[in-house]
C-alpha cells in the first residue's frame, strides 16, 4: 500500500510538472514548479530517470516516458520538438524542410538540421531519433518560418531558403538529382518568390551559389531577367555543382563543373 501511495504521489508530481512545461523537462523547470534548490531538482530528475518515468535525451534534458513506451527506444510523438532544445540557434532544413513544404514525396529517416551552435556534427542518434547536423555561420541562420508542435516553437527554413541550402550542398537535398527535382517542384510551387530567392542569395554572398542557381533556373526555363541577374553575380573561376561527383564536364556559360553523365530532365 505504501508503495502504491508513493507511486501515485510521484505520478501526480510528474503530471504537475508536465502541465507546466512544453514537452521537455530541464532542471530549471523543476526549480520553478516545485520551488526547490537546483541540487534537489537534479536529484528529483535523476531519481525519476532511474525509476524509468523519465528518459534523458541530452545533458540536462529529459522527456516523460509513457506507459506504452516502456522498454521502447523511441519515446517522442514528434521528435522535431528536440530541435530548438538541442540545436538552437538552428533550424530544420534540407530534405526535412523539403518534405514539409511539399517539394518532395520522398520520406527520409533522419531530421536535417543546420545550426551555428557548437555541437557534434554529422549523423547522430538521440533517443532513437536520427539527426543529420551540419554547422553553418551564425549570419546564415535566416530566412526562417515558425511552426508549432503543440506549445513548442520550431524554426524551419522557408521555401526559398530551403532551395538555397540544398543548392549550396546537394547532400542536404538528398543528393544532386533529388535537389534538382525539388528545384523543379519549387518552380511550379504557388508560394515561390523569385525576387526573395535572389535577395537571399545576395545575402549569402557566395559566387558558386549563383552559378548553381542560374544553371538550375536555365534548365527549368525561368525568365531571362532572373538568368541575367545570376550571370551578373558570377565570380571568377569554376565551381563544382556537386563535390561528391566525379567525371565532370564544364558548362562555360555558368562556370560550373557538372557530372558528365547527369541528365536531370531524363528522370
Amino acid at each position: 500500500m505504501k508503495i502504491d501511495k508513493a507511486v501515485s504521489k510521484r505520478q501526480q508530481r510528474l503530471a504537475d510538472l508536465l502541465r507546466s512545461t512544453s514537452g521537455t523537462i530541464r532542471v530549471d523547470d523543476v526549480v520553478r514548479v516545485f520551488v526547490v534548490e537546483r541540487v534537489q531538482a537534479n536529484k528529483i530528475l535523476s531519481n525519476w530517470h532511474h525509476q524509468g518515468v523519465l528518459r534523458r535525451v541530452s545533458h540536462g534534458l529529459y522527456v516523460a516516458v509513457k506507459p506504452t513506451d516502456l522498454g521502447q527506444v523511441q519515446i517522442l510523438e514528434d521528435p522535431w520538438i528536440l530541435v530548438p532544445e538541442l540545436f538552437d540557434p538552428g533550424y530544420v532544413a534540407g530534405w526535412s524542410a523539403a518534405e514539409h513544404w511539399e517539394l518532395t514525396e520522398q520520406v527520409f529517416r533522419s531530421i536535417c538540421v543546420l545550426t551555428s551552435k557548437r555541437t557534434d556534427y554529422g549523423s547522430r542518434e538521440i533517443q532513437g531519433v536520427n539527426f543529420f547536423i551540419r554547422h553553418i555561420p551564425k549570419n546564415l541562420v535566416f530566412g526562417l518560418k515558425t511552426i508549432w508542435k503543440g506549445p513548442i516553437k520550431i524554426g524551419i527554413s522557408d521555401l526559398n531558403k530551403t532551395i538555397l541550402d540544398m543548392l549550396s550542398d546537394p547532400y542536404l537535398g538528398g543528393g544532386l538529382q533529388h535537389t534538382f527535382d525539388c528545384f523543379k517542384a519549387y518552380v511550379s510551387h504557388p508560394d515561390k518568390d523569385l525576387a526573395k530567392i535572389l535577395e537571399y542569395a545576395e545575402k549569402i554572398d557566395n559566387g558558386a551559389l549563383f552559378k548553381k542557381l542560374g544553371y538550375f533556373a536555365e534548365l527549368n526555363s525561368l525568365d531571362s531577367n532572373f538568368l541575367s541577374h545570376c550571370l551578373k553575380r558570377l565570380t571568377k573561376g569554376y565551381s563544382r555543382l556537386d563535390t561528391a561527383s566525379k567525371n565532370q564536364k564544364l558548362v562555360t556559360r555558368w562556370r560550373l563543373w557538372v557530372p558528365k553523365n547527369w541528365k536531370p530532365n531524363d528522370h
